[in-house]
């Protein structure tokens, strides 16, 4: 029996490292970014080790549980634990963070207490990280699901770009709306569920018997503030802001990881908790997921900064996410639950290399481009594979999480995975027209002297790119920590996957 407190531990490490950092006097300001670094490195170990104890094929829901009573009046708990998902989640931030650290640098010009603050910040935002995707109580989640908008709003309210303050308080209201909706939900989730010192624990509230009226209302409000944090389409417009506005740092942590809780939300809670319902939205979450891929990717075309391309381009990929988790298929869900990794190393791969040519131009414009090619090579390089993974490129890590949930959407509902198909080529126009304009052409007087990659940055992008192609290649190893979740998510919600069709391949589980 597992007696090692894992997640606290992995959870608890940045918090006191965040405290360390923030504490360090003057005269060793200088090494804060040095203590968080190491800090987070020995995060990262603490996950692997974790990820060693974990057994894919265990019959157990959550592994390496933990469960306490925190507020035995209101049935609310701490309790923690983790599945396949949760965990290649948890992993995902586990690698980004220092990555993003190690990125962040030379954000902060001025040694003090400002740059202590924001790599406190960044240590504070990997504990609820790792909090939020382990969370195995339903209050629990929701405080950290809030909790999580603290850090993020001084990240970028105070170390962003010019209009930071507006960016800012645009993505903290979002937030607090959809999470005054979900607290309403909460609270009627213990009223008519069991009850009790533990009333909030996941496992007491699946297959609630509820009336139809009840949890409908209910799943509304949870995937409400879902979509909002995913986000989803017409609830998204605080992304773009936050992508252009938030260091980039922030950003690939913002986007590449944060934003995965609304999807592992509609994944985690909606479904097994609401299966009812869920099965009732379904047709009007999938048009939504629709519109997101091909709204989110002409928006991206028409972009001139960079950093706000990206952000809508994110728009586009959540859409494919939410697509493959409402389709209802093992295939699709699996599909989306790789997505939610690969799309992680592969966003943070481009906002991290695009960052680097803004730092030496000095713009984020497109248009100010052109021809950096020839000047920095191998930043160039790296921003190419980057925006390659983004378009999904065979042989890269999103093309197979993307095969999967199109096959997943297409075995169930063959026109929504038309529709999607449109998204895999207006990608490629997004992505190959703005490197065209960025990198082609004659090499411009004004880069001369230009440095390439240091060799900082290049153990910045280095592992992510390692990511990207190990992933593309052989991703059986996160198929098989993801799948074992994925069909017990398919049992609690009650529904199997569809007959395969005369004349084509099965449709039952993911290919391995």
């Amino acid at each position: 029996m597992q007696t090692f407190p894992w997640l606290t531990t992995a959870g608890l490490v940045p918090l006191l490292g965040a405290l360390v950092v923030a504490a360090l006097p003057r005269s060793l300001a200088s090494a804060a970014k040095v203590v968080a670094l190491a800090v987070s490195v020995l995060t990262f170990g603490i996950v692997v080790a974790m990820a060693l104890v974990f057994e894919p094929g265990s019959r157990q829901q959550f592994q390496l549980a933990e469960t306490h009573q925190w507020i035995p009046q209101f049935g609310v708990s701490y309790a923690l634990g983790v599945d396949g998902i949760a965990l290649v989640l948890i992993a995902l931030a586990a690698v980004l963070v220092p990555v993003c650290i190690l990125a962040a640098w030379h954000d902060v010009p001025e040694v003090g207490r400002r740059e202590q603050n924001y790599f406190a910040l960044l240590l504070v935002l990997e504990t609820m990280m790792v909090g939020v995707f382990a969370a195995t109580d339903v209050f629990l989640f929701y405080v950290l699901f809030e909790a999580m908008l603290v850090p993020v709003y001084f990240l970028i309210g105070s170390f962003g770009g010019a209009r930071r303050q507006y960016a800012a308080m645009k993505f903290l209201l979002y937030g607090l709306l959809g999470g005054l909706v979900m607290l309403v939900a909460v609270i009627a989730l213990y009223v008519y569920g069991p009850g009790g010192s533990q009333g909030f624990l996941l496992t007491n509230l699946i297959g609630l018997d509820l009336s139809p009226t009840v949890e409908r209302l209910m799943f509304l409000g949870f995937f409400f503030a879902f979509a909002i944090k995913a986000p989803l389409v017409p609830v998204h417009t605080w992304l773009p802001d936050a992508a252009e506005e938030a260091p980039p740092a922030v950003a690939v942590l913002l986007i590449g990881v944060l934003d995965k809780v609304g999807t592992f939300g509609m994944i985690r809670f909606c479904l097994p908790l609401f299966p009812g319902a869920s099965k009732w939205a379904t047709p009007v979450v999938i048009v939504l997921a629709l519109i997101s891929i091909v709204y989110g990717a002409l928006l991206a075309i028409g972009q001139t900064d960079v950093m706000r391309l990206i952000g809508y381009t994110s728009v586009s990929h959540f859409g494919f996410i939410v697509l493959g988790i409402f389709a209802m298929t093992s295939t699709g869900q699996s599909g989306s639950a790789l997505y939610m990794v690969n799309h992680g190393f592969a966003t943070a791969a481009l906002f991290l290399a695009a960052a680097m040519l803004i730092r030496r131009r000095g713009s984020r414009r497109i248009p100010d481009f052109g021809g950096w090619q020839r000047v920095t090579p191998l930043v160039a390089g790296s921003f190419l594979i980057a925006g390659l993974a983004t378009l999904s490129l065979p042989g890269l890590s999103s093309f197979i999480s993307e095969f999967l949930v199109l096959v997943g959407t297409f075995a169930r509902y063959p026109a929504a995975g038309v529709v999607a198909t449109v998204g895999i080529i207006l990608a490629a126009v997004y992505i190959l027209l703005m490197y065209q304009r960025m990198m082609t052409g004659p090499r411009p007087e004004s880069a001369a002297g230009t440095r390439d990659l240091t060799l900082r940055e290049a153990w910045v992008v280095a592992p992510l790119i390692a990511v990207i192609i190990a992933l593309g290649v052989y991703p059986k190893p996160v198929l098989d920590v993801i799948n074992p979740a994925v069909q017990r998510t398919m049992t609690q919600t009650g529904v199997t996957d569809p007959a395969p069709r005369a004349g084509t391949p099965a449709a039952e589980g993911v290919s391995q």
